[in-house]
């Protein structure tokens, strides 16, 4: 990881960017040209509930819940009670092997693929006819040297009790960018290790091919365009990940724009119908 941040980004030569790419990926035992081809759809549709690659929220029927107006607390309290060292346990499963979880099942990643879909697979639905060679070249000369866990950098950028998800009717690609949180993971040892990518992960958003030096003034520069839609948020990374395991469980199956809901059924914020104005798009 202390050589990784979200993708080479040498802007002249797309044979370079490859080259370190795969070498530096390879050594942390990630797919190179399976990730990067998926990473690049979730950057097009983030926050996209039908599209979105990446912590795609799980809805009230994966829970087999009742409906909203139906349920009763122990219905909620079925489904997600568990004592506090066992959700730690959990935590820990989630960021020593939710990786491996992702390439191999697809866990929170689209729902519109089928049962069994992987990054290992050449012919998977997740990738294009012509992206299949290289992706048959990686899996026999990819090495596998050593893993460095990234799922705690990527799940606290995408998922928050106070972020929206968009369905289709009222998703755009800048409504699903804004949706995305800077955090100062562990400090200055993350700005400077891990390349700006959570301090300024929504400049990286916005401007993809931007070189990560120049994410911090990205950043100042959307805070006064974004103003109060900028999101950022200074909670401790370990209790901000605790908060964001227990209160992120699920969206509701109906509406364009959806918020989290815990462990009790309750969302911490919910659209303000008076004050929306819907999206048409003619």
């Amino acid at each position: 990881m202390l050589l990784w941040g979200d993708g080479p980004e040498y802007k002249s030569s797309k044979t370079l960017n490859n080259v370190v790419g795969y070498l530096l990926h390879s050594y942390l035992l990630l797919p190179y040209f399976s990730w990067r081809a998926t990473h690049h759809i979730h950057h097009k549709a983030t926050g996209s509930m039908e599209r979105d690659e990446n912590y795609v929220p799980y809805t009230r029927s994966t829970y087999n819940l009742p409906a909203e107006g139906k349920a009763a607390p122990v219905d909620y309290t079925e489904a997600f009670e568990e004592t506090p060292i066992y959700t730690l346990f959990r935590v820990f499963i989630m960021q020593a092997f939710g990786w491996w979880i992702y390439l191999t099942r697809n866990t929170m990643g689209s729902p519109s693929y089928p049962p069994g879909t992987n990054h290992f697979n050449p012919y998977s639905p997740l990738f294009k006819k012509e992206q299949r060679k290289s992706l048959l070249w990686l899996l026999l000369t990819e090495p596998k040297q050593a893993y460095d866990p990234i799922v705690m950098i990527t799940y606290l950028h995408h998922s928050d009790p106070t972020l929206p998800h968009y369905r289709k009717g009222q998703w755009t690609f800048l409504r699903g960018v804004a949706a995305t949180v800077d955090r100062p993971l562990l400090g200055w040892f993350g700005r400077f290790f891990f390349h700006n990518i959570s301090h300024d992960h929504v400049a990286h958003h916005f401007f993809l091919r931007a070189p990560f030096y120049n994410g911090p003034e990205i950043t100042e520069r959307i805070k006064t365009v974004l103003k109060d839609d900028y999101n950022y948020d200074s909670t401790p990374s370990f209790y901000a990940l605790y908060r964001s395991f227990t209160e992120c469980q699920f969206v509701e199956e109906e509406g364009d724009v959806v918020f989290y809901k815990n462990r009790e059924g309750k969302a911490a914020r919910e659209v303000d119908k008076a004050a929306f104005t819907p999206l048409v798009i003619e």
